[in-house]
């Protein structure tokens, strides 16, 4: 007779599916939000139309006669799409297994970009003054610093050979690294699933929008560490649970996911300059 804390190998297959199945949609999500970046904000910066990049998804964008601050805003941008991508590539096994070299050169990269970003990010928000309220500005440097740390040990760890080590603070990195993305569609499944705002307002200060600001890295975060620990549990009851709460994690990634493109990027891409 089967225990509680037996070995289930289907339990286990379905769980890693489940996560399988979530990573999938991210990366097909973030893929439309790469080529989103790209149509707008590059074809805007190629022409020369540097004016447009202020759309309603960014608190500030150009601003006439701030050129270090453009600058800034330029490259933090664009280079999202390389750090975006990068992350992405760094997640598939067979890319690991395969082209072992890809796999380093392509982590260092994204690592180099990840923290650059951050720290741009910091700057452009206590420098520049790129926040609505204080309390969002303290929840976008807590991201930062957090991209900070965890690139640290993902570095140290590799260094030291620990690879199981190194790659659970890798995913950790990707986690944090992606909670711009993680926002939009947080956003957008928020005001789906509630049909309409609900404690949102046009400066993104209200009550939901804080919430989900600080849930857009550290939800995902606390989401992983669970499945990581039902990925070790031998307890039936444990990895239906987790195999449940990814499951929902992933319906509601697909509709915000959904939401984000269909109201947010493809709209904006389709936009005339």
């Amino acid at each position: 007779m089967k225990t509680e804390t037996s070995p289930n190998p289907a339990f286990r297959r379905i769980l890693r599916l489940s996560g399988a199945t979530w990573f999938c949609v991210s990366v097909l999500s973030q893929a439309i939000f790469v080529v989103y970046i790209l149509g707008f904000y590059g074809r805007r910066t190629v022409t020369g139309d540097y004016a447009g990049w202020n759309d309603r998804q960014v608190i500030t964008g150009h601003v006439a006669g701030d050129d270090i601050g453009n600058l800034v805003f330029a490259l933090h941008v664009l280079l999202a799409v390389l750090m975006t991508a990068g992350g992405i590539l760094q997640l598939v096994p067979a890319l690991r297994r395969r082209f072992p070299a890809f796999h380093r050169w392509n982590g260092r990269t994204f690592l180099t970009l990840a923290v650059l970003m951050a720290l741009s990010g910091l700057w452009a928000t206590w420098v520049r003054g790129s926040y609505l309220s204080i309390i969002s500005g303290l929840s976008v440097s807590l991201n930062g610093v957090l991209i900070v740390i965890f690139a640290a040990q993902t570095i140290r760890h590799a260094v030291a050979r620990r690879i199981a080590v190194h790659e659970v603070w890798a995913m950790r990195l990707f986690m944090v690294a992606s909670g711009v993305w993680f926002f939009r569609v947080g956003i957008m499944a928020w005001v789906i699933l509630n049909q309409g705002p609900r404690g949102n307002n046009e400066t993104l200060t209200g009550p939901a929008d804080i919430g989900l600001s600080l849930s857009s890295y550290l939800l995902p975060l606390a989401a992983y560490e669970i499945y990581r620990i039902g990925k070790g549990t031998r307890s039936t009851s444990l990895r239906i649970a987790v195999t449940g709460m990814v499951a929902a994690l992933t319906l509601v990634t697909m509709i915000g996911a959904g939401g984000a493109a269909v109201f947010m990027w493809l709209p904006a891409l389709t936009s005339p300059q």
